[in-house]
């Protein structure tokens, strides 16, 4: 048996210094660790946080700046947001709360009257059964403003598309409206068809300014994405997964996205301590639980059959 001293120090250099502690501990700790979300601070993913600060301190004016967060699903949108948002948590000021970003979630079927009191659920305000559209509207104006929400983001905007078309521009105008009406940043989180949306009504489209995540591509940027990945694991050995050969692999059997791909990779970190490969190696990612999303729908389809 491998006593712990020998995993001292310079022994883990190939891991980022906060992880050296993890790395020493026992088996099943390490492995909850690994479950754990992380956050991945690759160029794209920094450059979005920095863009919604620079959006928070944006002077108030008739029409302010917004910003659409574009990407495939299951490709680090919503890890982004969570980021930033815990940047900016709520603090208690004498006498009332202070929210500086509030986020909310488009309902699967929008609605004023279904996203007034998503934004009120959020706030944590009480409603009273079957409320009028207009004593929403107006709750939820006040409430923002007596809790100063600075900046409102609002994932899932793609379920925009999935009400009747009368919807649909009833809900465009109401964005148009929120931000005319509070003069604070919005911000719209969602897959390429929510900047469809958006660009359906010329006004909106001006405001709202893409940043697009794209799927991943075999290159300098994955093997970097892989290598800060690698750091990241307790894991007492060194991952040589930034490779050409090896970022193919990954990029093929995840099929692009950061989401699957920090699946296939925690699985594989996972197997690694298990079996005391203690490493992502061939022989882990084989024994990684992990199927790709394809296959995962073929699977489905067939249990259908």
């Amino acid at each position: 048996m491998v006593s712990v001293d020998e995993y001292q120090a310079p022994t883990l250099s190939h891991l980022h210094p906060n992880v050296h502690s993890v790395a020493r501990l026992p088996a099943a700790e390490r492995v909850d660790r690994i479950r754990a979300d992380r956050w991945i601070g690759y160029p794209k993913a920094v450059a979005a946080v920095d863009r919604l600060e620079t959006l928070l301190d944006w002077p108030r004016k008739q029409r302010m700046p917004n910003m659409l967060l574009i990407g495939p699903t299951n490709n680090g949108k919503s890890m982004i947001i969570e980021r930033f948002r815990r940047q900016h948590l709520p603090t208690t000021e004498p006498n009332r709360e202070h929210i500086p970003v509030l986020c909310v979630q488009m309902p699967s079927e929008p609605s004023p009257i279904r996203f007034y009191t998503a934004i009120l659920a959020a706030l944590s305000a009480p409603l009273r059964s079957r409320p009028r559209l207009v004593e929403l509207e107006r709750l939820a104006l006040s409430l923002l403003r007596e809790v100063g929400v600075q900046m409102l983001i609002i994932d899932e905007l793609h379920n925009v598309l999935a009400g009747r078309s009368d919807v649909r521009r009833e809900f465009l105008n109401l964005l148009r409206f929120l931000g005319n009406e509070l003069r604070i940043p919005l911000v719209g989180v969602g897959t390429r068809e929510a900047y469809l949306a958006v660009r359906s009504d010329d006004q909106l489209e001006n405001r709202f300014e893409p940043f697009v995540l794209p799927t991943w591509e075999p290159g300098e940027k994955a093997r970097s994405l892989l290598a800060s990945f690698a750091a990241s694991f307790p894991l007492r050995r060194p991952s040589m997964i930034d490779t050409e050969d090896m970022a193919r692999y990954l990029l093929a059997r995840s099929e692009g996205t950061i989401g699957e791909l920090a699946h296939l990779l925690t699985a594989a970190a996972v197997a690694a301590v298990e079996s005391g490969i203690e490493a992502i190696d061939h022989r882990s990612l084989t024994l990684a639980d992990y199927t790709g999303p394809t296959e995962r729908r073929r699977m489905f389809e067939r249990e259908l059959l």
